[in-house]
């Protein structure tokens, strides 16, 4: 009897902390409302002239396109580009500096 009450009262639990809060999307969705905005031009008198208003756009070409922070954005092929290093020494099938010789690791002590 114990056993089945426990039961119970585990299920009521679970069903009551399942149901306990309501998604945000649902409550959002349904508050969004169309908003119509109306242009109205004012009336020009017959002895003015009417000035044409420039809004000027800056536009920056830059070989390297930037995220917002500043750095360079790695999506773009010309940012991927590697920076080629001329190794000192013998180097391995891959391509990377030999660490067993000497002219190498007096090449990475420097540069480090």
């Amino acid at each position: 009897m114990k056993k089945l009450l426990s039961l119970i009262a585990i299920a009521a639990f679970g069903l009551t902390t399942a149901f306990a809060q309501t998604p945000a999307t649902a409550t959002k969705a349904k508050t969004v409302a169309k908003k119509e905005v109306k242009t109205t031009t004012a009336p020009v008198k017959a002895g003015e002239k009417q000035e044409a208003k420039k809004v000027e756009t800056k536009t920056t070409t830059t070989a390297t396109k930037v995220k917002a922070d500043g750095t360079p954005d790695k999506r773009f092929k010309e940012n991927k580009a590697k920076a080629v290093t001329k190794v000192a020494g013998p180097t391995k099938k891959d391509g990377t500096a030999d660490m067993r010789y000497k002219a190498n690791k007096a090449a990475t002590a420097k540069k480090n």
